[in-house]
């Protein structure tokens, strides 16, 4: 049953509060919230391998004197033009989001500071890409750039497990800090893969800096990150199963396909020069990871200690 907090009209009018009230309302801005900020990294990885970071040269208009892109520009200030804007569509779940939460306080507490803190996440993410749009398509800010949206996904992530209302599975505590290990190493693999990302030959312009590392080395150091990560899934796989975890269980196998198919689709464009529909299904992967791994993370605690 929906928890309203508030319900300013008879029973059966419609008002405006509907969107926000109740917990199936909370829950649909919660996933707005999270397929948003999945999407962004998505629409940010097609600006930068279809060389359009630069389209609009300046922030926060898009050239001089204009914040909207010219035709005689091409098709590529449309590209870059049209992620900016998805910035107002982050914003705007973001707010839905925190204010749902704030209505349903009385039933979640937790959660008007845990949106809040997304919805301040989304102006800095903007504030950064302005930045990085100054610097030249800066790798290291570019890859802060992407950082700050699995951050953000995390976040939602977590939101949306207390939404649910589904308690977190208690297990043991070797296997709890085997989770919080098999998501670090998740964020680990990810940065690694920034890294990556900056030094190989998708910058985003043709005259954006890169950051001088041998791309074979960082792929290689990437590619151990990404089988640390599969025995870590694996091994939480083994051991929530036989502590009769099921939901938790679940969450550890949807990890595990999605680092197996990441891992593919990560070998697929390392042998084939980086084709730029793989990398695209690359940074899909990356956004599942995120949610797969943040899932796992905050589907178990651990268990009370017999005292």
């Amino acid at each position: 049953m929906d928890v309203m907090t508030h319900n300013p009209v008879r029973k059966g009018g419609w008002t405006p509060l509907r969107l926000v009230d109740g917990e199936k309302a909370m829950r649909r801005w919660f996933v707005a919230s999270l397929v948003a900020n999945m999407l962004i990294i998505v629409t940010g990885a097609i600006v930068r391998l279809t060389g359009s970071g630069l389209a609009c040269p300046t922030w926060p208009q898009c050239f001089e004197g204009t914040y909207t892109p010219q035709p005689e520009s091409g098709y590529r200030v449309y590209i870059e033009f049209g992620n900016r804007l998805l910035t107002f569509v982050l914003a705007i779940v973001a707010l839905g989001s925190f204010v749902s939460a704030w209505r349903n306080r009385r039933a979640f507490s937790k959660l008007w500071w845990l949106t809040l803190g997304i919805g301040l996440g989304i102006p800095l993410q903007a504030v950064i890409g302005g930045i990085v749009v100054w610097l030249d398509l800066n790798p290291s800010l570019v890859a802060a750039h992407l950082l700050l949206s699995v951050a953000l996904i995390v976040l939602c992530t977590w939101a949306l497990t207390i939404a649910r209302g589904v308690p977190a599975d208690r297990v043991a505590n070797g296997t709890h800090a085997l989770v919080i290990a098999t998501f670090t190493v998740a964020m680990v693999a990810i940065w690694v893969g920034t890294i990556v990302t900056g030094a190989g030959p998708h910058a985003g312009d043709i005259n954006s800096p890169r950051n001088g590392l041998d791309i074979l080395t960082v792929a290689k150091i990437h590619s151990a990150s990404a089988w640390l990560l599969t025995l870590g899934s694996i091994a939480c796989v083994v051991l929530l199963r036989r502590g009769h975890h099921l939901r938790a269980t679940r969450a550890a196998v949807i990890l595990l396909a999605a680092v197996i198919i990441q891992g593919v689709i990560g070998y697929i464009q390392y042998f084939t020069g980086l084709p730029t529909a793989v990398v695209i299904l690359h940074l899909i992967g990356l956004t599942l990871i995120t949610l797969a791994a943040a899932w796992l993370l905050f589907s178990t605690t651990r268990e009370r200690s017999s005292v």
